[in-house]
């Protein structure tokens, strides 16, 4: 027993250690900024029992949600590139803070939907410079698990804060909406006084992994456009646009499904809690079984499980099967998160990584935009089942995309590689390379 312990002490240990304060107080803000999460879980509801509003209307104002979710993707990856990951996400921060505030006041329902509009623009802006300045700060041998540790710190707010929600609305929804506001807040003061900027100088010269083989080259100037043009990057934004699709259907399709399968909301609720258990007990010992394998192999076998994963929600008969068909596409989630999230920033020039992380997020805001209305017609015109089946048919497809897409990188890989040994040779904390300028150090003042 003792030595399990150890051993499990030493695992744990390992998975957190050699990265720079730096992301620890990044992954701190995230936390803090999920633990407040409030609004957007129990819009919906706020909506039609406190205020007495009509479904059809909830739906409008979640849809101008995530409709501000999408601008701001573009918007906020062409400031974090310009003025830098701290001022954006100090931008977006304070913004979401005043704007969550604000829709809590609101009554008339053109009023609510507006603000709704400003407050998912807001919600969002701050994740292309999040994930830029993690990009920035951790070395390349390292940024799965770091990306893994956040998405783990997402996970984990976010089942604290849809507890806590619950029993807060009990005082009143005010209170949530003011709640979120302070939280946000707390979490823009562990920016502003712990986060250093982290964007690199314009002089900087792009090293192994943002070129084509080529090292110490000028960098090159990154737009929109050129985002646009990057073929092998835009494969990638569609085939995570197929699996966030899948993995909203969760969310959407699936008590719809329970529901016309005879079972209660309360039902629900305990399959879809499997998700956020799973992530948390699993997501760092997945990590660090996953870390140092093929890219490649884990995006294939990620959503081949997220696909049947989903697929076999057509067989599921009791809450039990239910479950087990969200286990299933759980895993590949904890597989896919850090993993392409690696890939993302592999495929992003060391200048425009804020661009390329602005269209990835984009990928997500579209996805939760168009999710409910692809369930909800599929199941109104052919039935859950044909639904389920069809996520099996995406999940397939991008295997196969992600698998014809990697096998055509062998210079991106070794290049990674190379820049991880070559940052091993030079430093003793094996920093990286992209990191070294005074600008990006974790111990620089702010």
């Amino acid at each position: 027993m003792s030595a399990s312990i150890a051993g499990l002490r030493r695992a744990a240990v390992e998975s957190v250690s050699g990265l720079p304060r730096q992301f620890w107080w990044l992954w701190t803000s995230t936390l803090i900024n999920r633990l407040g999460a409030f609004v957007a879980t129990f819009l919906a509801l706020y909506l039609t029992v406190e205020r007495g509003y009509s479904a059809s209307y909830a739906g409008l104002v979640g849809a101008l949600y995530g409709l501000g979710g999408v601008i701001s993707s573009i918007g906020a990856g062409v400031l974090t590139d310009r003025l830098g990951r701290r001022p954006t996400m100090l931008i977006a921060q304070l913004s979401t803070a005043a704007s969550v505030a604000l829709l809590g006041f609101m009554e008339h329902p053109v009023a609510i939907a507006a603000v709704a509009g400003v407050v998912g623009m807001a919600t969002n802006a701050s994740r292309p410079a999040v994930q830029a300045m993690m990009a920035d700060i951790v070395a390349p041998e390292d940024r799965v698990r770091a990306f893994s540790l956040n998405y783990w710190a997402i996970n984990l707010g976010f089942a604290i804060s849809s507890t806590a929600a619950g029993l807060i609305a009990q005082h009143g929804y005010l209170a949530l909406f003011l709640g979120e506001s302070t939280l946000v807040l707390a979490c823009a003061l562990v920016v502003f006084f712990k986060l250093p900027e982290s964007r690199p100088a314009a002089s900087t010269p792009a090293g192994p992994e943002d070129t084509d083989g080529g090292t110490g080259s000028a960098p090159a100037a990154v737009s929109m456009l050129s985002v646009l043009r990057d073929g092998r990057f835009m494969t990638v934004v569609g085939l995570n646009l197929l699996l966030a699709l899948l993995f909203q259907q969760a969310y959407v399709s699936m008590p719809v499904s329970m529901g016309q399968d005879g079972f209660s909301s309360v039902d629900f609720g305990m399959v879809v809690a499997v998700n956020g258990v799973l992530v948390v007990l699993l997501q760092i010992p997945v990590t660090r079984f996953i870390e140092h394998r093929s890219p490649a192999m884990l995006l294939v076998g990620s959503a081949l499980l997220a696909g049947y994963g989903f697929g076999l929600t057509a067989l599921a008969g009791s809450v039990a099967m239910y479950a087990v068909a969200v286990a299933v596409w759980t895993l590949g989630e904890i597989i896919n998160s850090p993993t392409q999230m690696g890939l993302v920033v592999r495929l992003s020039p060391l200048h425009g990584r804020g661009r390329y992380q602005g269209m990835y997020a984009l990928s997500w805001s579209i996805a939760s935009l168009t999710a409910p209305l692809l369930g909800g017609t599929v199941i109104d015109h052919y039935g859950a089942d044909a639904l389920w089946a069809g996520c099996a048919v995406i999940g397939t497809v991008a295997a196969v995309g992600y698998g014809l897409l990697l096998r055509s990188l062998p210079g991106r890989t070794a290049a990674v590689a190379a820049s991880s040994q070559g940052a091993d040779a030079e430093s003793p904390q094996g920093a990286d390379p992209e990191t070294s300028s005074p600008s990006a150090s974790p111990s620089a003042s702010v």
